[in-house]
């Protein structure tokens, strides 16, 4: 068996099992915290404008959901934004992008510094997004899921007048099992593909992949987005994997049976989001392929990033809506 990129994350039938997120406190406006203040005795911390800065990277679709949740709610003003290099190395994420290498804000060169600074015997992996509290300079959550849901729950009052409900509270029973679904066979399906050490895990991984695609192009026939003719939560989530397909998973994660551009009605689907406010500006098409093919050097031991595929067709006609 092949020696895994994560072996920490690796069972012994080659399957890869993602690490559970280690901070998860959550910003809130029922916190009893005063302003200013650390969380409550509930982890809760409290709600205050320009406080509180996202990590996020260009490359990753985890932290990606963030930035667009962040903003189609009009979040830009009360959340700061830090981002770091494509490349990971050993030493994890670093403000590469930034003057002399350091946050702007944080102070900091690499993001597992302010890991350590909220947990001195921390030794997973660094992940992004990271909501980082600028008082203290503590980790407030890596707990992905939660975070985006909270941006639309807890974060209300800050919401530009016109944010979209992006989990509305008489879909969220049909939400949450749509969303575990495509979690689990897309989102974390592709990675499941792409870290397999062994064929089994590696066909499993891929066969509900694609059913799991089949699936939601046939919902998608019907109807505009995931939930009916509005923007949820569950698009956003879908989007991030899908505008990666080409470019990364589908030759470097060996999700291979087709094409994003070879199923016609996900194709439309993502090419409509993409080309709606909030989405495709946020891409980096670049960061992305760097990122994939430059860091996980188990599958691409050369570091070679490809030139292609060719791009032009994410700002076609989609024919939706």
């Amino acid at each position: 068996m092949a020696r895994p990129e994560f072996s920490a994350e690796t069972s012994g039938g080659g399957a890869f099992v993602r690490q559970p997120n280690r901070f998860t406190g959550r910003v809130t406006p029922h916190s009893t915290s005063p302003e200013g203040g650390g969380p409550d005795d509930e982890g809760r911390w409290p709600l205050e404008a320009g406080r509180y800065r996202l990590i996020w990277c260009r490359a990753c679709p985890w932290a990606h959901r963030a930035r667009i949740v962040r903003t189609l709610l009009g979040l830009e003003d009360a959340i700061s934004l830090g981002t770091v290099d494509p490349i990971r190395d050993e030493r994890g994420w670093r403000f590469a992008l930034d003057p002399d290498g350091f946050d702007p804000v944080l102070g900091i060169g690499f993001l597992s510094e302010a890991y350590l600074a909220t947990d001195g015997d921390y030794t997973g992996r660094v992940t992004v997004p990271a909501l980082v509290d600028t008082v203290t300079g503590r980790v407030v959550t890596n707990d992905y899921p939660q975070l985006t849901l909270d941006l639309s729950t807890e974060w209300r009052r800050l919401h530009a007048p016109d944010a979209p409900d992006l989990y509305p509270v008489e879909l969220r029973p049909e939400l949450d099992a749509l969303m575990a679904e495509i979690h689990r066979d897309v989102n974390n399906g592709v990675y499941r593909c792409g870290f397999a050490t062994s064929q089994v895990a590696y066909d499993e991984a891929y066969q509900a992949l694609f059913a799991r695609l089949d699936a939601l192009s046939e919902r998608l026939s019907g109807r505009r987005y995931l939930m009916g003719d509005a923007i949820t939560e569950a698009d956003v989530r879908l989007f991030t994997t899908l505008v990666r397909f080409d470019v990364a998973y589908h030759g470097h994660f060996k999700c291979n049976r087709n094409k994003l551009t070879e199923m016609p009605v996900m194709w439309a689907y993502a090419r409509d989001l993409f080309q709606t406010p909030g989405f495709g500006e946020t891409v980096d098409f670049d960061h992305i392929k760097r990122h994939y093919y430059g860091t996980h050097r188990q599958i691409n031991p050369s570091g070679v990033v490809p030139l292609g595929p060719d791009l032009s067709g994410w700002t076609t006609p989609h024919g939706r809506g």
